[in-house]
C-alpha cells in the first residue's frame, strides 16, 4: 500500500531525512516514533505530497506522489498534530468544505453524517469551532481526515488536547478504522503505540533504526527473560514447587511483598515460554497466583535504547540479529534445494 525507496530530504546544509525505506501493507496499523527533531514530521509530511524530497520514491497505492499526485492523495487522510481548521466556520460548514475540496464522489450529506457520529461531533455541528474545546477541536480534524473515505490515515499525535475518556474513544476508532485502512500512527504517548500498532519503526536523526514489532524489539535488546510471580501461599513450599516447572531453569524469592504473598523471580530455559506452565502449576496446588508478568523491556526502555546516548549499540545488536537470521536461513536453502535464497525469514514475515 505504501512503499518508500531511499528517501532523503535536505534543507540548505542540513540533512533531515537520510537514505529511509519502508513498506506498509494494507490494513497495517504502524507506530512512528522518534525524538524530537528526528524527522517523523518531515517524512510524514512528503508521504502526504505537503513537502518535496530531495531524493528517493513514494508510492502510494501505486502511485508516485510526484508523478501522480491526485491520484495518490486522494487515497490519503491526513490528521497534522495541529488541525488547520477554519474557526470562523461551524463544524458541518467545514466538513462540507473539505469534502468539496476533495471532490468526493459519496452523497454528501450522508457521508457526513456517519463521520460526525463515528468521531462523536454530531451534537456541535452546528456550533462555530472557534468555540469548541480543544478536544472537540482535535476531533473535527480527524473527521477531515476521514472525509472520502481514505485508504490510508496519517495521525499526528491524534489524541493531543484529549481528556482520558476521548483518548479510550479515538484509541478504540483507531483500532475499528484498522481493519480496513492502513494507518501511520505518530504519538509520544508510547502506551498508546502499543495499545493499537502491531508493528514499530523507529526514527533517530534522520535514519531508521528499528522497523519490527514491539515484542520483537524487546526480545532482541533484553538479556532479561525472567517471569516474575506473586504468589498466595508458604514460600518455602512455592519455591520447591516452582523449580518442578517444566522449562525452568532457576527460581528466586524476593520475600514478601504484601501479606501472605512472596515475589518470585523466575528464570526459563532458553527460547522457553513458562507462564501457563507456571500458572497451571500453582493453580493445581490450590494457591493464588496474583501477578504474573515477563520482565522484557517495555516500549519506552525500547525507545531510550535505541535513541539514546547507546543508540549505535543498540543498533548493532538489532542488525546482528537479522544478519544471522539471514545467514540461516540461506544455509537452509543451499542444503537442501543447491541453491542459495535470498529471502530472509523478516521477508517471510511481512
Amino acid at each position: 500500500m505504501i512503499n518508500v525507496t531511499g528517501l532523503s530530504k535536505r534543507y540548505g546544509t542540513h540533512l533531515a531525512v537520510e537514505d529511509v525505506s519502508f513498506s506498509i501493507e494494507k490494513g497495517e496499523v504502524i507506530g512512528f516514533l522518534g525524538p524530537n527533531g528526528a524527522g517523523k514530521s518531515t517524512i510524514m509530511n512528503i508521504l502526504t505530497g505537503y513537502l518535496s524530497k530531495t531524493q528517493g520514491k513514494v508510492e502510494i497505492d501505486g502511485f508516485d506522489i510526484v508523478e501522480y499526485p491526485e491520484e495518490a492523495k486522494r487515497r490519503i487522510g491526513y490528521l497534522p498534530e495541529i488541525p488547520p481548521l477554519y474557526m470562523d466556520m461551524k463544524v458541518r460548514e467545514y466538513l462540507n468544505f473539505i469534502y468539496d475540496l476533495k471532490k468526493v464522489k459519496f452523497p454528501k450529506k450522508p457521508h457526513i453524517d456517519e463521520i460526525l457520529k463515528l468521531v462523536k461531533i454530531d451534537d456541535v455541528a452546528g456550533r462555530l469551532i472557534k468555540n469548541l474545546s480543544k478536544g472537540y477541536r482535535q476531533r473535527v480534524g480527524f473527521a477531515g481526515a476521514l472525509i472520502g473515505n481514505p485508504d490510508v490515515l496519517i495521525l499526528d499525535e491524534p489524541t493531543v488536547g484529549l481528556d482520558p475518556k476521548q483518548i479510550i474513544e479515538i484509541r478504540n476508532l483507531i483500532g475499528r478504522l484498522g481493519k480496513n485502512h492502513t494507518i501511520i500512527l505518530s504519538s509520544h504517548i508510547l502506551s498508546e503505540i502499543q495499545a493499537v500498532c502491531k508493528r514499530v519503526i523507529i526514527i533517530n536523526k534522520g535514519k531508521i533504526v528499528a522497523d519490527d514489532t514491539a515484542e520483537n524489539l524487546a526480545y532482541k535488546l533484553s538479556d532479561d527473560r525472567s517471569v516474575l510471580a506473586r504468589i498466595a501461599g508458604s514460600e518455602n513450599e512455592m519455591l520447591e514447587t516452582l523449580k518442578t516447572v517444566k522449562g525452568v531453569k532457576s527460581v528466586a524469592s524476593l520475600g514478601q511483598t504484601e501479606q501472605g504473598a512472596f515475589d518470585f523471580v523466575i528464570e526459563p530455559e532458553d527460547g522457553e515460554d513458562i507462564r501457563a506452565a507456571v500458572f497451571d502449576r500453582v493453580v493445581s496446588r490450590g494457591r493464588k497466583l496474583l501477578l504474573l508478568k515477563d520482565n522484557k523491556l517495555s516500549l519506552e526502555q525500547v525507545f531510550l535504547r535505541l535513541t539514546g546516548a547507546d543508540s549505535s549499540e543498540a543498533e548493532k545488536l538489532l542488525n546482528k540479529d537479522d544478519e544471522t537470521a539471514e545467514v540461516e536461513v540461506e544455509v537452509s536453502a543451499e542444503t537442501e534445494d543447491g541453491e542459495v535464497s535470498v529471502k530472509t525469514e523478516s521477508e517471510e514475515e511481512n
